[in-house]
């Protein structure tokens, strides 16, 4: 790419939004990096020798040399600033969920179909290659009808600055079962969760979704589990594929329905890349060729609505008290 392609600014750079800026850097796209943080952009024009950095968000927007905005702050921000970028005629990447509202992330959506722009989620395991492997095996028929799917998101997170852990983890759970299965959510039959400090932050959540094409899957989001545990398992009426994304290698395995004792029938192969990579080589290409992204604002959309619907069952008509919650700007960058 020449100078003229580095195109991109990133707006945030805590703990993932590092690893944005690592990935857009290396396809030599990255233009400037906003963070409030002056160590953070010190380290940034010292690591990424070229790349502008700014304190100030209008400096990106109005820059005429940035075609494309990457939204990497706190969820409860998203809206306004994805709106502005759009406003100001940026592709945006936002990182997930696309908004906490369901008609909020709609008029996004809107918005980007209107001014014809690229509007993309960051539902990364949608660009996962063991996701992607999967959603093949579904689609070959090798697991035959599916019936049940199970996600399970458990990891230890001492900050807790979101919503819930439901809207920090549950995006991926939510788009990733979509994705493989080929259905949207029809409805949310069940929501619990549950706060370990008494507070309206609940660190536990388990919902059961019902998908269109009658699938059932239930879903669970920890912040307070001590070990990491991030499972998938599809189970059809012939065969079920577990896929532990905490594993090194072999992550994706095949067992049998039929057979006793856990039987693997097959470890299905998958080209390893790093699935950021893939996804933001994707938002350039979508850029670039005007092509749909495989997660756009519609995806998002889908899925904010169903974590929605299932806060509205968890929280009951105390819901709305939710947004009073004083929540933290970003996470402690010296973790």
């Amino acid at each position: 790419m020449t100078n003229e392609s580095k195109y991109v600014g990133v707006i945030g750079c805590g703990i993932w939004g590092k690893n944005i800026v690592r990935n857009f850097y290396s396809l030599n796209a990255l233009n400037t990096v906003c963070d409030l943080d002056d160590e953070t952009l010190r380290k940034i024009r010292e690591d990424y020798p070229g790349t502008n950095t700014t304190k100030d968000f209008n400096e990106i927007i109005n820059n005429k040399s940035i075609k494309a905005v990457c939204v990497i702050t706190p969820s409860h921000t998203h809206f306004n600033l994805v709106k502005l970028a759009l406003e100001h005629g940026k592709h945006v990447y936002v990182e997930k969920p696309i908004s906490i509202k369901a008609d909020e992330a709609l008029k996004l959506k809107e918005l980007a179909d209107e001014k014809g722009l690229i509007l993309m989620v960051g539902h990364l395991l949608l660009y996962h290659p063991a996701v992607n492997r999967l959603k093949m095996l579904i689609e070959e028929g090798v697991l035959g009808n599916i019936k049940y799917v199970q996600s399970d998101r458990l990891n230890i997170n001492y900050f807790k600055n979101d919503r819930s852990v439901m809207w920090d983890l549950a995006p991926h759970d939510v788009s990733m079962t979509s994705y493989v299965i080929g259905s949207e959510p029809e409805k949310v039959i069940a929501a619990t969760g549950a706060s370990t400090e008494g507070n309206n932050i609940f660190d536990i959540t388990h919902i059961t979704i019902k998908y269109k094409n009658g699938v059932i899957a239930q879903i669970s989001d920890s912040w307070i589990h001590p070990q990491k545990y991030v499972k998938l398992m599809v189970r059809g009426d012939k065969a079920s594929a577990v896929l532990d994304d905490t594993l090194p290698e072999h992550k994706l395995i095949v067992f049998d329905n039929s057979k006793p004792g856990q039987q693997n029938i097959e470890i299905p192969d998958y080209i390893e890349i790093e699935p950021l990579k893939l996804e933001c080589q994707h938002f350039l290409h979508c850029i670039e060729t005007g092509k749909t992204p495989r997660s756009d604002g519609e995806n998002g959309y889908i899925t904010v609505k169903a974590l929605e619907d299932a806060e509205k069952i968890m929280f009951g008509a105390q819901r709305d008290k939710l947004d009073d919650v004083d929540y933290a700007l970003s996470r402690a960058k010296k973790h």
